[in-house]
């Protein structure tokens, strides 16, 4: 079936909605806790909708180029069963098609959700659909099914009696859970998402995926114990193990046999991006060798020929193994790291600026085709980017323009184009950092020019 496209589709982007008298009543454990205030021209339905809490009321608002990312993120991860956030991730990806307008597969995806969470929760009701009813109340609003939208409406009212919250104050745990593992995808308020995850596990402490998930977005002094306990508590999880692993090494301990024994294990596990396969090859490459992390990624290919998110964590390492190699990188090698790239932008479309320029940057390096560089960032330089795009593109041209062409002037205004640009990203502050270095070096030719830009530069 073909997905209907929804042009210009809004929704309110307040935890907190409008209505009185009934509606405080009913917003309690699955709504929004808080005053509410409805515009005057709201109906009693969409203030009831806009005291829901679900992702349609999070403020949710990414650019296409984001959605797209996160789309093709979530996607890596995999559905596999089993997965103790199947339902998470399935209530996701339908507000991610909503927002790109495609309405039919947005259902779809949200009758999955629900259907994961009663096969996990092994119940056909509970507290964990409360945010799956809620998108579904929204979505069957936009619909125009208002009638559909309000049973879910009462579906939700129907849980908050049944499953209430300890506190009328806080949302359920199950809230809580889901909407800091939403936010990780989002937000940049770590703070945010880490109270979020707090306040669900104190309510469900025996919870593990919640423990691990936040253990794992969380970074803190005393990780390393908290870790230590986790690993006891959930010990398939590979992706834990590894980042464990990679803990223990920085406090000087020797982990080279136990990084193989666990490489092994994770191999045997099914193809996922919450494997631990980028994990391990990370480990592998800066504690074990660079050669092993190679050849384990050929390994996995080897076994999963056919697997996108493998050869994305190939294309990877074996960049990194061409820009950091001591001697110059064999032509067999350069041509198999242009071979992955091909296949890693072929297989996602809609996310691989990021992955045109490393194979630009791969071009430099081969004997054959560097002239094939200045071309392909020619064309990405004519094609219509956002800001954050414009921003990584620029970087790395100034960078290419600096190294591989000797060309300094174009390099630092291409780096002025990046800091220019209204928007705070790691490559803006990488380009600003690399002007005020050029700054100190009193013989530049720029000097002036680029005082002049810095004093005058604006934080976004």
């Amino acid at each position: 079936m073909q997905s209907r496209n929804l042009k210009d589709v809004s929704w309110a982007g307040s935890e907190q909605g409008g209505g009185k008298g009934a509606i405080v009543a009913f917003r309690d454990t699955f709504y929004a806790p808080g005053p509410i205030c409805a515009a005057q021209s709201q109906t009693p339905l969409v203030s009831k909708l806009e005291a829901l809490q679900c992702h349609f009321t999070w403020d949710l608002d990414p650019s296409r180029s984001k959605l797209l990312h996160r789309r093709d993120k979530l996607v890596d991860i995999g559905t596999e069963e089993g997965n103790s956030w199947l339902g998470h991730i399935y209530n996701l990806r339908g507000f991610i098609q909503y927002k790109l307008g495609l309405i039919e597969d947005a259902q779809s995806f949200f009758n999955k959700a629900a259907e994961a969470f009663r096969q996990m929760r092994k119940a056909d009701d509970g507290p964990w659909l409360a945010v799956n009813y809620g998108n579904l109340a929204w979505l069957h609003h936009h619909l125009g099914d208002q009638a559909e939208s309000e049973a879910y409406l009462s579906k939700v009212e129907a849980l908050m009696k049944k499953y209430p919250s300890p506190s009328q104050d806080e949302l359920h745990a199950e809230i809580y859970a889901e909407k800091a593992w939403t936010l990780m995808k989002f937000s940049t308020d770590r703070e945010l998402v880490t109270d979020y995850f707090q306040k669900a596990i104190r309510m469900q402490p025996d919870m593990v995926e919640w423990n691990t998930c936040h253990i794992l977005y969380s970074k803190t002094d005393d990780v390393l114990e908290k870790m230590r306990v986790a690993k006891e508590q959930d010990p398939e999880n590979l992706s834990l193990a590894v980042y464990y692993l990679e803990q223990r090494v920085k406090k000087g301990e020797r982990i080279e046999d136990e990084a193989r024994e666990l490489a092994r294990r994770v191999l045997r596990n099914p193809v996922s991006s919450h494997s631990g396969i980028k994990g391990i090859l990370r480990v592998y490459r800066y504690y074990v060798s660079f050669d092993e992390a190679i050849d384990l990624a050929e390994e996995a290919l080897e076994n999963h020929p056919d697997e996108r998110y493998l050869k994305r964590c190939a294309a990877l390492y074996y960049k990194w193994f061409i820009y950091f190699s001591s001697s110059r990188p064999k032509q067999s090698t350069i041509d198999r790291a242009i071979s992955l790239l091909k296949e890693v932008i072929s297989l996602y479309p809609h996310c691989s600026l990021m992955k045109e320029v490393d194979l630009a940057n791969i071009y430099t390096k081969s004997n054959h085709t560097k002239t094939i560089a200045e071309q392909m960032y020619q064309e990405l330089l004519e094609s219509d980017l956002e800001p954050a795009d414009k921003q990584l593109l620029y970087n790395n041209y100034a960078k290419y323009l600096k190294c591989d062409r000797q060309e300094y002037q174009r390099s630092v205004q291409y780096h002025m184009k990046v800091a220019a640009i209204p928007h705070q990203s790691s490559f803006r502050r990488n380009s600003i950092k690399i002007l005020e270095k050029m700054k100190n070096r009193r013989s530049n030719p720029m000097l002036r020019e680029i005082e002049e830009f810095l004093e005058n530069l604006q934080e976004p």
